[in-house]
């Protein structure tokens, strides 16, 4: 009897062991696999069978050798140079802000990828842009600067477009003695303050209408009407204009100013038609002049010229104004055409090529001087042999080189002072230049017919 309870005894401790074997078995799996199951859903899909991983896609593997090449490649930068923006991406200069990043953009891409980052010695340094929207006003694009330096801790600053931005951020660049290079701020009076930390890479707006009132003089031009908008860079090309017809021995009838963000010009262009002069200069930004367009053809305004900033050198200028637009003359900065050469970006032709692949539209001469813009502050840095800011900003006034953009060299106030303006003339659809002689590629057709006779 003993011996069969102690047989029972042994079988139920048996079963009892197999049983909790099987139960500890059964338990211990899931937390060991747990793991494995959380981890692809926070970064890729689930896993799939061994069998399956042989026949994964291409693409997945290309995917990987290119964060292993990017790993690969940012091992080699030294370290990150930072730069930071305010550039208008709402606003009244919405448009010309987009060409100001996209060109600044375009130097980014191709320093880090294709140049291999800034040479500071015999190490190189990635660079990294930070922008904020200005919304195109003065104190919002102050503020945000100020926040680039003290709370962002950027290395250098790029300018934002337009004269008044500019003349409001520079002063903010100026207090912190940090270094802003720009290329859309031409007014005069950005470099009359005695600044030492504001350098610009574009011809002064004083000269941007030398060279075509050099041109309508020649051809027989003899008097100018002036219309501008009361802002600084406006004003300094306003004021170049008188200089430069009178210069010319070109009788100014009028000049005529108007507040920003005027919705009508009518009462200005009536007062200039009936004055009857041979040349209309408007200066002003691209809306400015779409007004002025609009209002000369309503009242049949049509001198023998029309002498208008920034906008009839842009692509979408001509699309805007379609065959109205043929014989309007305008300043540029930078054509496609012109036979500056770099090691950097090859000749004008090459940029454009670059900059049409990479946006899917033309550079317009405010993209192409954002690109020199950084540029030559690359140059600078790389003269310098230093990231210092004293060292770099030796390197600046010492600078002079020939880029893609133009000559760059800077004078004591940080103006660009061997760079000449060009102007273009828009005929039959395309944006020719026709002054100065050297740099021309057909001649200034002048006097351009009345609207009903085109």
């Amino acid at each position: 009897m003993l011996n069969r309870r102690i047989i029972f005894g042994i079988s139920l401790l048996v079963i009892f062991m197999l049983l909790l074997a099987a139960c500890g078995g059964s338990t211990a799996e899931p937390a060991a696999d747990a793991p494995a199951e959380e981890a692809p859903t926070e970064e890729t899909p689930m896993e799939e069978p061994a069998e399956s991983e042989a026949a994964e896609p291409a693409a997945a593997e290309s995917e990987a050798m290119e964060e292993e090449s990017s790993e690969e490649a940012a091992s080699d930068f030294a370290g990150t140079i930072v730069l930071g923006a305010a550039v208008s991406e709402t606003g009244n200069y919405a448009r010309e802000g987009k060409d100001t990043r996209q060109g600044y953009n375009t130097w980014l891409d191709w320093v880090n990828n294709e140049y291999g980052g800034i040479k500071v010695g015999d190490e190189r340094y990635n660079v990294e842009i930070v922008y904020y929207d200005d919304e195109g006003d003065p104190d919002t694009a102050a503020n945000l600067v100020e926040r680039l330096i003290t709370e962002d801790e950027v290395n250098y600053l790029l300018g934002p477009y337009s004269s008044g931005l500019t003349m409001s951020t520079s002063a903010i660049a100026e207090k912190y003695g940090t270094i802003m290079v720009e290329g859309n701020g031409a007014s005069e009076s950005i470099f009359e303050r005695g600044f030492q930390n504001i350098f610009a890479v574009l011809t002064p707006a004083g000269n941007y209408t030398q060279s075509a009132l050099k041109e309508l003089s020649d051809q027989g031009a003899k008097s100018v009407v002036i219309a501008y908008e009361d802002t600084a860079f406006p004003t300094s090309v306003g004021e170049g204009a008188r200089k430069w017809a009178e210069e010319y021995g070109m009788e100014v009838l009028a000049v005529e100013t108007y507040p920003t963000d005027i919705a009508d010009v009518s009462a200005i262009m009536t007062k200039f038609r009936d004055l009857n002069p041979d040349v209309f200069v408007g200066g002003g930004h691209f809306n400015d002049a779409l007004l002025f367009m609009n209002a000369s053809q309503e009242l049949g305004f049509a001198p023998g010229a029309m002498v208008i900033t920034v906008g009839p050198s842009n692509p979408e200028f001509v699309s805007e104004m379609g065959d109205a637009a043929n014989y309007i003359l305008g300043p540029t900065q930078w054509e496609a055409t012109m036979s500056w050469e770099d090691e950097y970006f090859g000749t004008p032709a090459d940029y454009a090529q670059r900059y049409e692949e990479m946006w899917g539209e033309p550079p317009t001469y405010q993209a192409a001087e954002s690109t020199a813009t950084a540029l030559a502050l690359q140059l600078a840095i790389e003269a310098a042999g230093s990231t210092d800011m004293d060292a770099v900003r030796q390197a600046l006034f010492d600078l002079d080189a020939i880029t893609f953009y133009g000559p760059i060299n800077f004078d004591e106030t940080g103006k660009n002072v061997a760079k000449p303006m060009g102007t273009i003339q828009i005929q039959d659809g395309v944006i020719n230049v026709v002054a100065p002689a050297e740099a021309a590629v057909t001649d200034l057709q002048y006097p351009m017919p009345a609207w009903e006779d085109r």
